[in-house]
């Protein structure tokens, strides 16, 4: 018989705090090290070939985040719920709740697959491209569609995989499937060319020389891998909670309602979020291709920071999510108070690194003059979002433990349109202003929310919704 990988249990008092966090954040931290690394090379390859090819590969991203939003949404009331199974130590339920992600998969995430390939030509024109960017981004986009099924598995089941403590599999899977997609950048993008190494040893390389459409196909075979590699681990007996393949299929309506309700919230906070940065993406659009090629560098760059953020989120999520299965709510607040502290200490380093070279990491994925100078302005403001953030974002993933999205919902749909939205569309569109203010406008509206999602922390609600919400199915 196979041998079962062994899961974290957050709640057997086995390991110190710090080191409980840390387990399960070092590996999701090192994930977004080597996607963001792979990123920056892909950004960098994309980069060489001018501005008008990185508008094209970005132009479309707030409508493809938007449309992948509701499969992440269903993600986090997945993990919410995987996590307290583990703490309550209902191991059936845990493969329950990972064979109705497949599901998901089948019901969400074919139809949104298709929609974005139907839509890859309008959805640039509606974000304003310029005529020289429109052709291309279509190419890209349509060529990319082909990988999204694979990429929503791999987000949904990974989702899964987190809920219970393992972090390694998400970090395993994306570190190949983004290498997988540099590598194929290096041959499909450029022509076959003459390689100098040490300035002395000469030799030609094939290349397809097919441009953003290579870096298309890259990222479609490498969403592929992902997804393929994410079901394999669901379906193997290594994993104590696989699905079985011979199982009913049908829906658990009580589990499926559960799961939507902790979701739903989830998925209009990111609806909101990326119809958002939509009408502020197509305003930005209006100030030219340098600007729009700067703010997607910017963008770059800076999730080069929002890592660590990151990390710690998805890790809090998990540790108050088992805790409070195991009836522990002490032990999930001390979780909290650790993670804030270790994530604190963490981005200020992280802040003075991006404020002094600013410049510098723009620099690295383009040569051109202009867009440097716009992006490095940018990240000088981005910079001092870094401790702000991974506050606002470990007490967001605390409410999202303990299955309260709809707070989470309100002050994102609050922040955002009282806020970002109608103040950047402002400040571009009636005020004459650039990326710089819009930059400003974002990092106020971040410090509104940390304050907010801080008072809903400290009023303790968290730590009931979900019994609540049990006890309601119970009675019925």
């Amino acid at each position: 018989m196979a041998r079962e990988k062994k899961v974290l249990n957050v709640v057997n008092g086995s390991r110190s705090i710090t080191a409980t966090i840390l387990l399960l954040a070092w590996p999701v931290l090192v994930e977004q090290i080597f996607t963001t690394l792979v990123s920056y090379a892909d950004t960098a390859m994309v980069g060489s070939l001018g501005k008008v090819a990185t508008a094209a590969v970005s132009i479309s991203n707030p409508v493809i985040m938007l449309l992948n939003g509701i499969v992440m949404a269903l993600g986090v009331g997945i993990t919410a719920l995987v996590a307290r199974a583990v703490g309550a130590g209902d191991k059936g339920r845990v493969s329950q709740l990972i064979k109705h992600a497949i599901l998901a998969i089948i019901i969400l995430g074919v139809p949104i697959t298709v929609i974005i390939a139907c839509l890859s030509r309008l959805i640039p024109m509606w974000m304003g491209a310029e005529p020289d960017v429109l052709d291309t981004a279509t190419t890209y986009n349509l060529i990319v569609s082909g990988g999204r099924i694979f990429a929503i598995t791999s987000m949904m089941l990974n989702s899964a995989f987190r809920g219970y403590g393992d972090t390694k599999t998400p970090l395993y899977v994306n570190t190949a499937m983004n290498v997988i997609n540099v590598i194929l950048n290096f041959f499909l993008i450029y022509p076959t060319r003459t390689i100098t190494l040490f300035g002395r040893f000469s030799f030609t390389m094939w290349g397809a020389g097919l441009e953003v459409a290579g870096a298309a196909i890259a990222t479609a075979v490498g969403m592929a891998f992902a997804g393929c590699a994410t079901l394999w681990v669901a379906f193997s007996k290594r994993n104590q909670f696989h699905v079985e393949r011979r199982t009913s299929w049908k829906l658990d309506v009580p589990m499926t309602k559960q799961i939507l309700k902790i979701s739903f919230p989830a998925m209009l906070e990111r609806i909101l979020m990326s119809s958002s940065g939509i009408f502020t993406t197509s305003s930005i659009a209006t100030l030219g291709t340098a600007v729009v090629a700067a703010n997607s560098l910017c963008l770059t760059a800076e999730s080069m920071s929002f890592m660590p953020a990151f990390a710690f989120q998805t890790a809090i999520t998990t540790l108050v999510g088992q805790s409070l299965g195991a009836n522990r709510p002490d032990l999930a607040v001390k979780y909290v108070r650790k993670t804030l502290l270790l994530g604190s200490l963490l981005m200020v380093l992280t802040s003075i690194g991006l404020f002094v070279l600013s410049h510098q990491l723009i620099g690295i994925f383009t040569p051109d003059g202009e867009v440097i100078r716009i992006g490095g302005e940018c990240m000088k403001v981005v910079a001092f979002m870094q401790v702000p953030q991974v506050i606002m974002w470990t007490f967001s993933g605390v409410l999202r433990g303990g299955g309260d999205t709809k707070f989470n919902f309100y002050i994102t749909a609050g922040a955002n349109w009282l806020i970002r939205t109608p103040f950047s569309i402002l400040a571009v569109r009636a005020w004459g202003m650039g990326l710089f203010e819009v930059q400003i406008v974002t990092l106020i509206e971040i410090f509104v929310m940390t304050f907010c999602l801080y008072l809903r922390y400290r009023s303790g609600r968290w730590k009931t919704i979900m019994l609540e919400e049990e006890r309601k199915l119970a009675e019925r």
